[in-house]
């Protein structure tokens, strides 16, 4: 049988090219910095307003000429005064029961006394600079229920105080999700305490607020946000 040549066998529909599929984004896992331009985030609509919340004060304190080795503290001591320097972190606290208290190593009040469980309580008090897990407060956010206002803070109990040779962080750990930091980047000469976060209740929506608020003492801390604590000199 002849073949015709002018015949040419038929070519099959080539299928159209997939159309991409929009990706969605992949969360962040990269820690959520507060600053003055973003002060507050939201815990609850992050879903992290639960289990437990630790509030970590560190510090990384290497100023030209400062001595590399030892603990931040020690580095930081050598940064301006031939005097150890002594840092404390600690926080106020007012639950819905009205009741107020401060959460420091100064007095030995390492937690808060009202009747169940503590809500806030801190670790222990590293006074050497040493430890390299700094200081830590705990907030149980099973019991949000009975939180209303928490203010972080850290004092320099001894030495002077020497905030801008330090660069000092807080990170905040909650039980999942991303960390949130809050940098001291706005260091006034001659203040010991640093307000440095507020942990707030609203309607049971959880947030924190950059504070970042240097004062003279727990006193003035306390005039500046209302707590209205009696004070007394105390030690360690």
């Amino acid at each position: 049988m002849p073949i015709d040549y002018t015949k040419r066998p038929a070519t099959p529909q080539s299928s159209a090219p997939p159309t991409p599929q929009p990706v969605a984004p992949q969360p962040s896992t990269g820690p959520v910095k507060l600053t003055k331009s973003l002060p507050n985030v939201s815990l609850t609509k992050r879903g992290q307003a639960t289990g437990q919340l630790r509030v970590n004060l560190n510090w990384n304190a290497r100023p030209p000429g400062a001595a590399q080795g030892g603990g931040f503290l020690k580095r930081l001591a050598a940064a301006g005064t031939s005097s150890s320097i002594d840092l404390d972190l600690g926080c106020l606290y007012e639950l819905t029961d009205g009741s107020k208290g401060v959460v420091q190593a100064l007095g030995n009040a390492f937690r808060n006394p009202e009747a169940g469980n503590p809500v806030v309580w801190l670790d222990g008090d590293d006074r050497s600079g040493t430890n390299s897990a700094g200081e830590n407060l705990f907030v149980d956010l099973s019991q949000l229920h009975r939180i209303r206002r928490i203010l972080v803070f850290a004092f320099i109990y001894e030495g002077a105080p020497n905030w801008a040779a330090a660069d000092g962080v807080v990170t905040l750990f909650p039980a999942h999700g991303p960390t949130i930091e809050v940098r001291l980047d706005e260091a006034r000469g001659g203040a010991g305490m640093c307000g440095i976060a507020m942990i707030q209740n609203r309607g049971g929506e959880l947030s924190v607020n950059r504070e970042v608020n240097y004062v003279s003492g727990h006193d003035k801390l306390d005039r500046a946000y209302d707590w209205n604590l009696s004070w007394t000199a105390g030690r360690k």
